[in-house]
């Protein structure tokens, strides 16, 4: 029994939940579930009638399968990727479970839908190795310390100036959207900061334009695999436009209008620094609200 008076799954339990979901899902049959009466469901940061969105359109997930639980919360996540009509997309997925029944779903789809690397559907095959494993007792993290060095992440990217508010291993290495963004230059023939790692290129002051990570949730932490889900928005004013590494290379941004990101991202926690990150994101539309609020409202 937890401490709020609710009984709470353990982790394979909710990894059944979650598969149970995602096989309901993929016969667009929202009945074969146990729902709480007070459910709320949200797609793409937009809160929708159970049976609405990706409900209509799945035809089946691929193999790709990363999964995180929180026993103490009764929350679990999945990362990976589905089809719709045959056209491929990557999902985030979290599940809240109180007494049985499915309390909260929170997703996030993103789909190829214009001339950019992302979604990377070809490079999105499985899960590194890294992000599947238990992290070792000696190098597990405190709950509390693991949201620290998430937050201290988006600290870190908001309005970045080469000041470190967090901690990497040497080795980090971040996935967005299905495409690797550190130590990947070919992949970014316009974004010479892909060459770097996860601490250079905070370091070099590459994220100047990120002007606010906002509305900050972290609703999962899974000590065992010291993995923590985060979610929040990336604002873009889209008044910075040329600027220069702290090194003073001269760079430009890519944001030129005013704009956001909304994301569920994973952050692997080994020994008390971050040792591997996993994004999925989306456009909307600045500033857009969520469905969802926010534990840090002073951010």
């Amino acid at each position: 029994m937890n401490p709020d008076g609710l009984q709470r799954p353990g982790r394979s339990a909710l990894y059944d939940h979650a598969e149970a979901y995602l096989d309901a899902l993929a016969s667009n049959d929202p009945s074969r579930l146990p729902w709480a009466d007070d459910v709320v469901f949200s797609e793409n940061n937009v809160q929708l009638a159970v049976g609405d969105g990706t409900w209509n359109t799945l035809d089946r997930r691929r193999d790709y399968d990363l999964k995180m639980a929180d026993p103490a919360t009764g929350q679990v996540a999945w990362f990976g990727v589905i089809e719709e009509h045959g056209h491929p997309a990557i999902m985030a997925l979290r599940l809240k479970v109180e007494h049985g029944r499915i309390a909260e779903v929170e997703t996030l789809v993103t789909r190829k839908v214009e001339n950019s690397p992302f979604p990377s559907i070809a490079t999105y095959v499985s899960p590194r190795p890294l992000m599947l494993a238990d992290v070792a007792s000696a190098q597990r993290t405190p709950r509390e310390s693991m949201i620290a060095l998430a937050n201290g992440y988006f600290d870190t990217l908001q309005l970045n100036d080469g000041k470190l508010f967090t901690r990497f291993t040497d080795d980090c290495e971040r996935i967005e959207n299905g495409l690797q963004t550190t130590h990947n230059a070919g992949a970014f023939p316009n974004y010479p900061i892909a060459a770097f790692g996860c601490r250079e290129q905070f370091e070099k002051g590459q994220y100047r334009y990120d002007d606010r990570l906002r509305a900050r949730r972290f609703p999962l932490v899974d000590e065992e695999k010291g993995l923590v889900l985060a979610a929040g928005f990336i604002d873009h004013r889209g008044k910075l436009v040329d600027f220069a590494w702290t090194d003073g290379t001269p760079v430009r941004s890519f944001f030129h209008f005013p704009h956001s990101y909304c994301l569920l991202e994973a952050f692997k926690i080994v020994d008390g620094a971050i040792a591997g990150i996993e994004a999925v994101f989306i456009d909307v539309p600045y500033h857009m609200p969520s469905p969802w609020p926010a534990a840090r409202s002073d951010q």
